[in-house]
């Protein structure tokens, strides 16, 4: 039988929902699109339907995965940063560790969706990828850690919903009228549109004003990750967790009536119902890892969380489903319809074993 696990310093269920996380970056819809084109079924038309953003209002389970990833990150803050305080007794030092990876990360979202091996200005974007939103989350949540007590962050929190929602709801936007959460009539896009000129993503999605709701949903996680650093019994931890969650996602679709869900605004109303749904996750993780001491199924997870940010940027950077059709190519007329899905699955398969042997060496690469 499994044994309970005793390190507060480093808790296996927050790395396996990393790796949970990033399983569904870099798999899982893949994976459910391709398996819906080669059987063409209703129901695998909506398994595949929920690994695709709506168009506007509203939420599919794909839309947890960039909360999700920010969660975590805020809920390492209160171990990560206690470790670097330990060591670092000068703020400076801290506040370079800060910037320093508020830099790398940018850079990093620049290579993975700002176009930048592109060597085009006109082709580059400045703010458009989920690791400029952790940079900015992680960066002012880490500060509120380091200065703000404890209450003064659920108020940071509270206040950051506040603001960006009123900055949606009342001031107007130029040659159109009061904002509206809808496509290219919100106050969030006009604002970006403004600050990044040609260098704007031309999407719908809101990257500047949005950072309210980043660091609001990293500072989700950091409470979380709070409570989990806590004395707190461990099945106190799991039932907090679940009930925090519960009361994140009731709070959201109540607020969701009038402020409505909408990803790619980053609304706050959506800021409450994906934390709330993080939080349940986590305390379903930490409930059979940490406290039921249930982790040996987990080990594939924890391989992929380890390693996260480079899971994700080579998965980005290269296509490794193109790489196995140069292995595979010869399953095709066996497989049919399938072989999509074929190349899906080799592909991770060649990531996967890059990632087992980086974590077999020991090789973590962190910013």
């Amino acid at each position: 039988m499994d044994k309970p696990l005793i390190n507060k310093e480093r808790i296996m269920s927050i790395d396996v929902l990393r790796g949970f996380d990033m399983l569904l970056i870099i798999f899982a819809d893949q994976f459910f699109i391709t398996l819906h084109k080669g059987a063409g079924s209703s129901f695998t038309g909506v398994l595949a339907k929920q690994f695709d953003h709506p168009e506007w209002f509203g939420s599919a389970f794909y839309d947890i995965i960039m909360p999700l990833f920010l969660f975590v990150v805020g809920a390492v803050i209160p171990f990560s940063m206690d470790n670097i305080i330990k060591v670092n007794t000068k703020k400076t030092i801290i506040y370079r560790k800060l910037i320093r990876r508020f830099i790398i990360l940018f850079i990093l979202g620049w290579i993975v969706q700002g176009n930048l091996l592109a060597l085009s200005a006109s082709e580059f974007h400045v703010f458009s990828n989920t690791l400029q939103a952790i940079a900015v989350g992680y960066f002012f949540s880490s500060l509120a850690y380091l200065h703000l007590t404890k209450k003064a962050r659920y108020a940071l929190f509270v206040g950051c919903l506040i603001v960006y929602t009123l900055l949606l709801t009342i001031p107007v936007v130029p040659g159109i009228g009061r904002s509206q959460l809808l496509p290219d009539y919100n106050f969030a896009i006009y604002i970006d549109r403004l600050v990044m000129g040609r260098f704007v993503d031309g999407t719908q999605y809101t990257w500047v004003l949005s950072g309210f709701g980043f660091v609001a949903t990293t500072l989700s996680g950091l409470f979380a990750g709070e409570l989990i650093k806590s004395n707190l019994p461990r099945k106190k931890v799991v039932l907090q967790l679940l009930l925090y969650g519960l009361a994140s996602i009731l709070l959201g679709l109540v607020i969701g009536i009038w402020h409505p869900v909408v990803k790619k605004l980053w609304t706050s109303s959506f800021v409450l119902l994906s934390s709330g749904v993080c939080f349940l996750l986590l305390s379903f993780f930490y409930w059979i890892i940490d406290e039921r001491g249930k982790y040996k199924w987990a080990f594939p997870l924890k391989v992929i969380g380890m390693n996260a940010i480079t899971a994700y940027v080579l998965s980005h950077v290269i296509s490794f489903p193109q790489i196995a059709d140069y292995i595979l190519f010869g399953l095709e007329q066996y497989v049919g319809d399938f072989y999509g899905l074929t190349k899906v699955l080799g592909g991770f398969g060649i990531l996967y074993l890059l990632l087992w042997y980086m974590y077999k060496n020991k090789t973590f690469i962190k910013v």
